[in-house]
């Protein structure tokens, strides 16, 4: 088994169905909840990748959240032991920042629901994005932006109101500034708790039915890179795409 721990920022962000389709690959995720008191460790021994999930949360909120800053040496200490990580939306913001990258409110304003990302040019050479389709399913629900990368990063994906939506930190580290964990009831849930946020896009946004559909498209194209992402832990595929020759 593929031992991967699993950081849970927030009580309403769980791993949902990203837990279960790392362990229908093969691995084995131990949850973390830092908010509920569980502590971030200093390093990553006995695990062979790091996923780290969202949260309602800053990704410099560290005077409210004090382990806030424990991740984000964990996040550092990942990329410098060349650790594969997968971070989402928050996790994303906590790697960029972990790694020189800069976080604010967004300039564009809040990026909420269904829709798709362009992958770059750049993509289509990298281990776990060369199979994506070029403009992938995801979910946003996120007012903060990633407003510049780390100097060493590399961009993945982008949206229209933010450039910033996928990006890889040396050979293993990989940022999703959208969500592909979610369900249908996460996040409507989301709604709920956050009605001033779900209040900035249409109402239509968060009909149960077309969330539900747009949730099997994400299934669709993610559960395989998940599929990868563990492969890519236990070593059965490297950084470099093996390209065939020609």
């Amino acid at each position: 088994m593929t031992r991967v721990l699993v950081v849970q920022p927030d009580e309403t962000d769980p791993p949902a169905r990203l837990g279960d389709w790392l362990a229908d690959a093969g691995a084995d995720p131990v949850v973390l909840r830092p908010y509920a008191g569980d502590p971030v460790p200093d390093t990553l021994d006995g695990y062979r990748a790091l996923v780290c999930l969202g949260g309602v949360m800053g990704a410099l909120d560290d005077v409210a959240f004090p382990w806030l800053a424990d991740l984000r040496r964990l996040l550092s200490h990942a990329v410098a032991k060349r650790v594969p990580v997968l971070a989402v939306c928050l996790g994303a913001q906590l790697l960029a920042v972990a790694t020189g990258g800069q976080v604010r409110r967004g300039v564009n304003g809040s990026e909420i629901g269904l829709g798709l990302v362009a992958k770059r040019d750049v993509a289509k050479d990298d281990v776990l994005f060369a199979e994506l389709p070029w403009t992938p399913d995801v979910l946003q629900f996120h007012q903060d932006e990633i407003a510049l990368l780390p100097p060493t990063a590399e961009l993945l994906a982008s949206s229209p109101a933010y450039a910033n939506q996928a990006f890889r930190v040396g050979p293993a580290a990989y940022g999703l500034q959208f969500h592909i964990e979610t369900t249908a009831d996460i996040v409507l849930d989301w709604v709920v708790r956050s009605p001033g946020l779900a209040a900035s896009v249409p109402p239509s946004r968060f009909d149960p039915e077309r969330l539900a559909r747009g949730h099997e498209d994400i299934e669709e194209v993610w559960r395989p890179f998940v599929e990868r992402f563990v492969r890519f832990a236990s070593g059965a595929i490297t950084s470099r795409r093996e390209l065939p020759l020609v």
